[in-house]
């Protein structure tokens, strides 16, 4: 990219407040390794693009494209590139595009967006015709009575950028080939599930199951990334497939790789000729010839860049970098037109108690942490206000306000528990206002005072902050207080929560976590945030050894209502106790028979069968009387969209499909944006 003009400490003092915070990388792992730190790419290696000065005062209206003959690279006009972050940064080895094999660095640089493609889609939003697309599928997929067999019809007329067309022999190597190769993406879930595939015809599969599934396909089903398609004719002449680093990478979807920097800072891609090959084309005709996939560095880099016009979308910013924007550069667009401006994704971070550790298997002491907390400040300490809370256990996200948080505003209202012997409502729908009102002494007219765009944008409610009601709760089950006011557990030991939480890296869960215990602090509970690393967070909540957990385990499909996604691995017949391995997602160790019944009723079900809503309401009520993990708020994302040269990017009033640019579903947002006319 090109030079800046003018410096950081400049720029800054033009904005008015110091920019603080590294990338925010959002993805569907639940505790991700933070990205690198881009480093800065060397002259022969650096996409080239002229720079535009910043502006000594923010502009009026959208601007105009630049003048004609600006280029980002050789032959690359600016105003027929898209310019996107890769959350992932500086990608190491640059050239490995082997998306089958575990760990690959290379899946956000536009290779999963724009090159890959899979069976069917789900959008976390509304979808453009739908949240279900059938993109290499022709239909649905169709399930035998007993789900122990699958059919998969795919549509004709899809090539393979070398002319190779797409059929039923792609798809049956593609799982043949994982569920035999030891050390693959899909190894373990085919070899679990499928027992053997058939192929009638060159566009008819038949997977004959191992046993009932009436979810198999969702290993095909795009949710940020899925099981993509393998193309046989390059794989199978591959003496080993998983070393195998798929360079240049032979694309099923509307791109292909045009150039990429060998230090892996940037990426560029351009439109296929015969794009009307490819499945995005039923929508239409992709709107940028080219995409370059972009490392831009910390938070104020971005800020910048897109000052100056060289970044159209930016992945994932700190609140500060997002507030910057929206003060200095009108061109600048969030999902939403104003405040909290974030994207909220299908994903709920929340706080895992560890219910193999006493107290935290109490039901009544999970539920006095949980009054403990002043959401107020917790939100205005994660995202400067910017969040959307949740106080039941799906993310307020996508579809999810309709399907769940609608229909159950009046049983949370009318929810009690009990509190000194006496029916207690916790349930505080003010909250939103009041996160709205504090946040509006910073930033003012910015943000919203309609109740109907608070409740949108800031969510339905949480529970109370009431200390008073969370210390009755504790002395009734043995809790004392020591002559400095700290809680005893009922053995008279000190009460001590160390909260395990990510750092600076991904500074809205650390200060969410540092806020939550000094909550618990003033409280009475000698607690503190625990930083660690991704790699040891991931072995302490795989193997239990915790107390509390600041992440994520809960994560939906968010255009569909189906829990299923997340709740299979919550049956206790998948249960683990401290010391070993948890099983998918259930690391907080929960089990409850109705629970059980309520899974086993899912798995019975068609995915589209309209009881599998009314048993995901009845998982929520039911998580909201035991509250086995205490539900905080979406993740949401700070994708920016720069207008200067596209329009037509998603955002809340056409929720098409997501901007967070290493979605895999951000491939529906090519066909709909347009260059904008001078």
């Amino acid at each position: 990219m090109s030079e800046l003009r003018f410096s950081r400490r400049l720029f800054l003092r033009h904005v008015g407040f110091v920019v603080a915070g590294s990338a925010v990388a959002a993805c569907a792992a639940p505790a991700p390794p933070p990205a690198p730190a881009p480093a800065q790419p060397a002259a022969a290696t650096a996409a080239p693009a002229a720079a535009t000065a910043a502006p000594a005062a923010a502009p009026k209206a959208p601007a105009a494209p630049a003048a004609v003959g600006k280029e980002v690279a050789p032959g690359v006009p600016r105003n027929e590139c898209l310019i996107l972050e890769n959350p992932t940064g500086r990608v190491v080895p640059a050239d490995d595009f082997n998306r089958w094999r575990p760990g690959i660095q290379s899946a956000s640089t536009g290779h999963q967006q724009l090159a890959l493609d899979a069976l069917w889609y789900i959008d976390p939003d509304a979808g453009i015709d739908g949240v279900w697309d059938n993109a290499l599928a022709a239909e649905k997929p169709i399930y035998n009575k007993d789900f122990t067999e699958m059919t998969v019809k795919l549509r004709k007329g899809l090539y393979w950028s070398d002319g190779v067309e797409f059929t039923a022999d792609d798809l049956v190597y593609t799982v043949d080939t994982q569920k035999k190769t030891p050390g693959m993406a899909y190894t373990g879930q085919f070899s679990t599930y499928v027992a053997s595939i058939e192929k009638p015809d060159n566009y008819t599969v038949v997977f004959k199951l191992t046993k009932p599934n009436s979810r198999f396909h969702g290993l095909f089903t795009v949710r940020w990334s899925a099981c993509f398609m393998m193309p046989k004719h390059i794989f199978e002449k591959q003496p080993d497939v998983v070393a195998f680093k798929f360079n240049p990478p032979v694309s099923l979807g509307a791109y292909t790789l045009k150039d990429l920097d060998p230090n892996g800072n940037w990426y560029l891609w351009q439109r296929r000729e015969d794009w009307k090959r490819t499945s995005v084309a039923k929508f239409g005709e992709p709107g940028p010839k080219y995409a370059m996939y972009i490392a831009p560095g910390p938070s104020d880099k971005k800020v910048i860049a897109q000052t100056n016009k060289d970044l159209d979308v930016i992945h994932d910013i700190a609140p500060e970098g997002m507030i910057a924007l929206a003060k200095t550069n009108p061109t600048s667009k969030g999902w939403f037109k104003s405040f909290p401006w974030a994207h909220p994704d299908p994903t709920l971070p929340a706080i895992m108690l560890n219910h193999c550790r006493s107290p935290y298997d109490i039901k009544e002491v999970r539920w006095a942490l949980t009054l403990a907390i002043d959401i107020v400040r917790v939100a205005m300490a994660s995202y400067r206000g910017c969040a959307t809370i949740s106080g039941i256990h799906v993310p307020p996200t996508g579809l999810y306000p309709k399907y769940y948080f609608d229909p159950l505003e009046q049983w949370l209202k009318d929810f009690t528990i009990p509190v000194g012997g006496q029916p207690y409502k916790p349930w505080d729908p003010t909250a939103p206002a009041r996160i709205a009102d504090e946040a509006r002494k910073a930033l003012g007219n910015l943000v919203p005072t309609d109740p109907a765009e608070i409740r949108k944008s800031i969510g339905m409610g949480w529970w109370k902050y009431d200390v008073k009601a969370a210390e009755q709760l504790l002395l009734a089950k043995g809790f004392k207080r020591d002559n400095n006011k700290m809680w005893l557990k009922p053995d008279g030991q000190p009460w001590k929560i160390p909260l395990i939480c990510e750092g600076e890296t991904r500074p809205i869960m650390n200060r969410g976590a540092a806020m939550i215990a000094e909550c618990w602090k003033e409280f009475g509970i000698d607690s503190f945030p625990d930083v660690r690393d991704s790699a040891t967070r991931a072995t302490l909540s795989s193997l239990g050894d915790y107390d509390a957990f600041y992440g994520w385990t809960i994560e939906t499909w968010g255009g569909h209502p189906d829990l299923f996604y997340f709740l299979e691995s919550w049956h206790s017949s998948l249960y683990k106790p401290c010391g070993e391995r948890a099983v998918g997602r259930n690391w907080f160790r929960w089990k409850h028979p109705e629970l059980d019944k309520i899974i086993e009723s899912i798995q019975t079900l068609d995915f589209d069968d309209p009881k599998g809503l009314e048993l995901g309401k009845q998982f929520v009520q039911l998580a909201t009387q035991e509250q086995p993990t205490i539900p905080v708020m979406s993740y949401n994302v700070f994708s920016v969209c720069d207008e200067t040269y596209w329009t037509g990017f998603p955002d809340a009033e056409h929720p098409y499909t997501d901007p967070v640019a290493n979605w895999g579903n951000t491939k529906y947002m090519f066909p709909m944006i347009k260059p904008r006319k001078a």
